[in-house]
């Protein structure tokens, strides 16, 4: 991804550029606009950090409009993104908020936190393996169930990651390593190579 794409993806229209290019971005009416596109990013296989990052920063300024379901879905965004710094960008934004008591189901997040930062760490440290067995874990199935299901493309964007990985450290691999790095076997692997 190239820098001019991470400020400016190619995807982003001319009412989300206007917002997060502008002063507009820190408005707490235009979150919902924010949030309308951060789903349609889910659904279409799309990703603007810096759309996302501008949510946070409204909830930050803003701790009654907190979602925590949107920050969730940002947070997986940003795993794919690996090893860009965007997960930890997100990260800094969500400080020590009290317990919101309007919301009318548990907050979700403080349980998720610690899985997306082990998930983002072996994706940073290139732990593909590992992070096959982690995320399809018996303990991340509510994850993958209330979360990544709905996230358009995760499996294979984080497959992307390790794509970028090998091809920047490797000159050759086997079938076998790199099935395992994608975790694909079989006719998998060959329908997705």
């Amino acid at each position: 991804m190239s820098m001019s794409s991470w400020v400016s993806p190619p995807t982003r229209n001319e009412l989300i550029e206007d917002l997060v290019s502008g002063v507009d971005r820190y408005n707490p009416s235009n979150v919902s606009i924010l949030e309308d596109y951060l789903y349609h990013q889910i659904r279409s296989e799309e990703y603007d950090c810096l759309a996302n990052l501008a949510i946070l920063k409204l909830y930050q300024f803003n701790p009654d409009l907190y979602n925590p379901d949107v920050v969730v879905n940002i947070l997986i965004k940003a795993l794919t993104a690996c090893p860009l710094p965007d997960f930890n960008l997100c990260i800094s934004l969500l400080d020590e908020r009290p317990v919101n008591a309007n919301l009318d189901e548990p907050d979700p997040l403080p349980a998720l936190l610690p899985i997306l930062r082990g998930l983002h760490s072996l994706l940073y440290r290139c732990r593909f393996p590992k992070f096959w067995e982690e995320y399809r874990s018996e303990e991340l199935e509510a994850l993958r169930v209330n979360y990544t299901v709905e996230c358009v493309g995760f499996e294979n964007a984080v497959r992307e990651v390790a794509v970028r990985a090998v091809k920047a450290a490797f000159t050759e691999i086997s079938t076998t390593r790199l099935g395992s790095y994608l975790d694909l076997t079989g006719i998998e692997y060959y329908r997705h190579s």
